[in-house]
């Protein structure tokens, strides 16, 4: 079985590989009950293919019912939120409970995943900065004045996103909005059970997500909601993530020909709200 890393603690500025400070007890009592929940979660959406899934490194032995190499996770780089300037303070912490990021936003995305080619589609600018116009052609054009509008009336900074495809066919654009506050990430209304995208006639939730909420205890992650395209389902198939971490908001798409499978959809959108956590 191919190893899964999980976000590392804040470096002081050094490469992911190198090593860094161990988390504070309260990040680290977050992260194990994190990575309890989503062996949890991976699992479940699992049911019928006889395999239990993690995505978070850990041993084998960490991890019963692991017993097969191709078990649907894709294998993402080691992942290591970025490093701060001298006096910064990570988010959530007690003197930025607001939860500011004051590292630069492209270092908070989630890279690619091993095997993915580069979404061509996407027109990525330098730094991974994408414009508004861009991020709004995942909407229906009669959506798009009014949430524009928006962005300039509630406190809109800037964009960051990824995108790449994977063999399968399957396609994802990370997005990363970032907010003058927390404030103004509640009141954005293009992430969630009403988002008008683009060839959607419907979302609703995603239901593998929602019945392994209902049966476990998730920790922490009131902030994260998971929805799926509702039937009749055309030739491509779409589920959406959306992350409210502090002063920015994740909108994490997957798109394919088919059927999105639930296990990579699921655990991509856990480790970008790790990383903004």
């Amino acid at each position: 079985m191919t190893e899964q890393s999980t976000v590392t603690p804040e470096t002081a500025g050094t490469p992911a590989a190198e090593a860094v400070a161990p988390p504070a007890p309260q990040g680290r009592r977050r992260l194990l009950a994190a990575l309890r929940w989503t062996v949890a979660v991976l699992a479940f959406a699992a049911a019928g293919t006889g395999a239990a899934y993690g995505i978070t490194r850990a041993e084998r032995t960490d991890l019963p019912g692991l017993s097969t190499q191709d078990d649907g996770r894709w294998t993402y780089p080691a992942l290591a939120k970025p490093g701060l300037a001298p006096g910064a303070a990570q988010p959530f912490a007690k003197d930025n409970e607001d939860g500011i990021h004051y590292a630069a936003l492209p270092q908070l995305l989630l890279p690619a995943p091993k095997g993915s080619t580069p979404d061509a589609a996407l027109r990525v600018e330098k730094d991974q900065a994408v414009s508004v116009d861009t991020f709004l052609e995942e909407y229906e054009p009669a959506a798009r004045t009014k949430m524009k509008q928006a962005f300039t009336d509630d406190g809109l900074r800037q964009i960051a996103a990824r995108g790449w495809t994977m063999p399968d066919g399957t396609r994802t654009r990370v997005y990363l909005l970032r907010f003058h506050s927390s404030g103004f990430v509640d009141a954005f209304e293009g992430c969630g059970i009403n988002m008008n995208l683009n060839g959607i006639n419907r979302i609703e939730g995603d239901s593998d997500w929602s019945k392994v909420k209902n049966d476990q205890n998730p920790p922490d992650l009131a902030d994260v909601s998971l929805f799926a395209e509702a039937a009749p389902v055309g030739d491509e198939d779409l589920k959406a993530g959306c992350v409210k971490g502090g002063d920015t908001q994740a909108v994490v798409l997957q798109t394919r020909k088919g059927k999105v499978a639930a296990v990579p959809f699921h655990q991509t959108v856990i480790l970008q709200d790790q990383l903004l956590h």
